[in-house]
């Protein structure tokens, strides 16, 4: 079997990202968006930098990347991600994969703290990452009703060593 690769998300993958992403939205277990953006607007929530996809023979299978959580210039180094992987791909390593290179851009960027929301339903998720470094925080009790139903939400967060004692 031919290797997954890695490399930056540029707007050629939207196509491709955008249909991964709607899979995730049909999941009912990844966001509680409920329709893809546009490219414009999608681009726009998330950092420039930090922004991967996995390819397999030429078409992305995943992508990973992170979003600021505040404005403020003292979280400047916390943000948020998001990993996906296309369901005809899953529970082969790449989110891993993709998350564990997601770490190291981070912290290349300065980035000291990463976190994750992800539905408390979301059990493979938040393996995933635990298995990459990041400690349950919490859960935020029915933090959010989606078609009709109330969920859960675990947080997460991983704190770079590297950055952190620079």
């Amino acid at each position: 079997m031919n290797a997954i690769s890695l490399r930056q998300l540029t707007s050629n993958d939207w196509t491709s990202v955008s249909r991964i992403y709607a899979d995730g939205i049909a999941t009912g277990l990844a966001t509680f968006e409920t329709e893809v953006p546009s490219w414009e607007v999608w681009d726009a929530k998330y950092i420039q930098s930090c922004r991967l996809v996995a390819v397999f023979e030429n078409i992305v299978v995943g992508f990973a990347v992170l979003s600021q959580v505040s404005p403020r210039a003292v979280y400047k180094g916390v943000a948020e991600v998001s990993v996906y992987v296309d369901a005809d791909f899953r529970g082969r390593h790449i989110g891993e994969t993709l998350l564990n290179q997601l770490i190291i851009e981070s912290e290349a960027g300065q980035y000291w703290t990463l976190q994750a929301g992800i539905f408390s339903l979301n059990t493979a998720s938040i393996a995933l990452h635990q298995k990459c470094g990041f400690r349950i925080i919490g859960f935020r009790e029915k933090i959010g009703q989606f078609h009709g139903k109330w969920f859960d939400n675990h947080f997460l967060e991983r704190r770079s060593r590297l950055v952190m004692n620079e």
